[in-house]
């Protein structure tokens, strides 16, 4: 029925987000405050609310589907909570069979889409988990993204092992400057936005990322 009432071509995001015990305090409220300027400005594209899908996943100790893929309106922020350990590896394993399964229902469906985007946000490095799920997560996201079957995007927030980041992420990990997740949030809709006025398949430059360094 989702297609049927809407049958725009489809971009699809997965939001993957650090809930681990280090993400207390500010960071956690300001990673809150920035899924919410997320929506709002998402929501006042009128086609990119058509077409952007975002999918939510927290990870600590579990890995947790806060939101599976769905359009801007029906997307509601939740209140995120941190604790736990950091199983990194499980959460981009999961991110990536996410948006396997989610192709292949637009395609069962004749929907047209977008290369899916993976925005992966952690202020540390994998903890808890045995050291072969993070390889494991290493060698998928470097075959999707040599494959284009993903676009794979890594953010360093203050404590994050950016060695470990970029040893997962194709394209440089970018370091967030302080807490400015909701200009984060606000550039990754305008990026999605961008996106989504193109054709599937095309090139598009984005905006540099002023909230943060490379």
């Amino acid at each position: 029925m989702e297609f049927a009432d809407n049958p725009e071509a489809r971009c699809p995001c997965v939001v993957l987000v650090d809930t681990s015990a280090s993400m207390q305090g500010a960071k956690i409220s300001s990673l809150n405050e920035g899924i919410k300027a997320f929506k709002k400005d998402l929501a006042e594209d009128k086609l990119a609310a058509l077409r952007v899908e975002i999918a939510l996943i927290g990870f600590d100790n579990e890995i947790k589907v806060h939101q599976d893929f769905t359009t801007v309106d029906r997307f509601e922020p939740p209140a995120l909570v941190a604790g736990g350990l950091t199983h990194m590896g499980s959460a981009v394993l999961r991110a990536l069979e996410m948006t396997e399964a989610r192709k292949k229902l637009y395609n069962a469906n004749g929907v047209k889409y977008y290369r899916p985007w993976i925005f992966l946000i952690t202020d540390g490095e994998p903890q808890g988990e045995d050291s072969t799920v993070f390889d494991e997560a290493v060698r998928r996201v470097h075959d999707a993204e040599a494959n284009k079957h993903v676009a794979f995007f890594g953010v360093g927030v203050e404590g994050a092992n950016l060695a470990r980041l970029t040893q997962l992420c194709v394209r440089a990990p970018v370091k967030l400057t302080g807490l400015n997740f909701v200009e984060m949030f606000v550039w990754l809709s305008r990026s999605a936005q961008q996106v989504a006025r193109s054709k599937p398949g095309e090139q598009v430059a984005l905006p540099p990322p002023g909230w943060g360094t490379v």
